[in-house]
C-alpha cells in the first residue's frame, strides 16, 4: 500500500439526500465495481441501509464511524490495511466539513472523485440556512445530482446556487420517474474574454479570479484591466506584487484575500493597501511564489485610484 496509490471516491450530502441508495447502486454496478478490495466508510446513518449481499464481487468492507473523533490518519490507514483496500468509498457526514477528511488521510490515499447528492425539494432551504455548509461541500464537487426533482419544476434556482460557488461542476437532475437530465444553462461571463482589453467592473472581480483559477488557458497571453488592492511582502522577488481583493464567498467568516502576482519594474512605489487601475499582460508559467503554474501578470499600467464603494467582492 506504500507503493501505490489508493483512490478516494468521496460522496457527501445532508441527511436523507440519498447518497446510501447512490452508492448502494454504484457498488452493484459490475462497470465500477470489478473485484477491487473496497473500504466503505460510512460517516453517517440515515433510513436507508446497505445491502451488502447485492455488491457486485462481494469484496467490500464496510467501516461506519460513530463519531467524527474516530476520523483519524491513524484510523484510516489501519482499517484500510486490514482489509488490504485498493480504494475507499465514503458516504460522507454533511454536517462535517470535507477538509477534515481531507486532512486525515493517510499519505497515498488521492481523491479521484467527488460527487454532491442534493434533494432538490430541500436544498433551497439548507443553502439558506446552512450556507457555510453548502459552499463546503460545493467548492470541491465534481459533479452534483439534485435527486427527487419534479417535472416541470424550475432549475434556475438551484443552477444558481451552484454557479455561485463553481463554473466547473457539473449539474444533473434525476427526476422522481427514474429519468436523468444534464444542466444545458448557459452562464454568460460578464465581461468579454475575447476583447483586446478584459475589462472588469469592481462587482465582478471574484468571477474573474474564481475563472482565471478554472480556465488558466483560456487567460494565456490575454490583457486585463481591473480595480484591486495591493499587497507587498520584503520577501517577494525583485519588482514583484501582488493585486487582487478580499473576496466572501458565503459569510463574512470566510473572507479572504486572493491576488494575483504582478511584476512591474515600478513595483517599489507600491504600498501595502493601496488601491490601483491594474491592465497587464497575463501569462500562465510556473513561479514559486504560487508553487505551480499560475496566473502572472506583466503591468503595463499601474495607476492609484480610490477604493470602490464595496471593498470586499462577491459571486452574486
Amino acid at each position: 500500500m506504500r507503493n501505490r496509490e489508493i483512490p478516494v471516491y468521496l460522496f457527501t450530502g445532508f441527511l436523507e439526500s440519498g447518497k446510501t441508495r447512490f452508492i448502494q447502486g454504484t457498488l452493484e454496478d459490475e462497470r465500477f465495481n470489478t473485484g477491487e478490495k473496497t473500504l466503505l466508510l460510512v460517516c453517517e446513518e440515515g433510513e436507508e441501509e446497505y445491502n451488502p449481499s447485492e455488491f457486485y464481487g462481494q469484496n467490500v468492507h464496510i467501516k461506519v464511524l460513530d463519531d467524527k473523533d474516530d476520523m483519524t490518519e491513524e484510523n484510516l490507514d489501519k482499517w484500510a490495511k486490514a482489509i488490504h483496500a485498493e480504494r475507499v468509498v465514503v458516504e460522507y457526514n454533511g454536517m462535517w466539513l470535507v477538509n477534515d477528511f481531507l486532512e486525515a488521510m493517510p499519505e497515498g490515499w488521492a481523491v479521484y472523485q467527488v460527487i454532491l447528492l442534493a434533494d432538490a425539494t430541500t436544498f433551497e432551504a439548507y443553502n439558506a440556512n446552512m450556507r457555510s455548509l453548502v459552499v463546503d461541500k460545493l467548492n470541491l464537487c465534481e459533479l452534483v445530482a439534485f435527486n427527487r426533482f419534479r417535472k416541470g419544476q424550475d432549475k434556475m434556482p438551484l443552477h444558481k446556487i451552484v454557479r455561485g460557488i463553481s463554473r466547473r461542476t457539473e449539474i444533473v437532475y434525476d427526476y422522481e420517474d427514474g429519468t436523468s437530465e444534464f444542466d444545458d444553462i448557459e452562464d454568460p461571463l460578464p465581461f468579454d474574454v475575447n476583447a483586446p482589453v478584459i475589462e472588469v467592473e469592481d462587482r465582478d472581480f471574484a468571477l474573474l479570479y474564481r475563472d482565471i483559477m478554472e480556465n488558466m488557458k483560456q487567460y494565456n497571453g490575454r490583457t486585463v484591466k481591473f480595480k484591486g488592492i495591493c499587497a507587498v511582502n520584503p520577501k517577494f522577488p525583485e519588482d514583484t506584487f501582488v493585486c487582487g481583493r478580499h473576496i466572501m464567498t458565503c459569510c463574512v467568516e470566510d473572507i479572504t484575500y486572493c491576488g494575483l502576482l504582478v511584476k512591474w519594474s515600478g513595483s517599489h512605489t507600491v504600498r501595502n493597501a493601496d488601491w490601483v487601475w491594474l491592465t497587464a499582460k497575463i501569462e500562465i508559467k510556473f513561479n514559486k511564489l504560487y508553487g505551480r503554474k499560475g496566473p502572472v501578470l506583466t503591468a503595463i499600467e499601474v495607476a492609484k485610484t480610490n477604493p470602490p464603494e464595496e471593498t470586499v467582492a462577491t459571486f452574486y
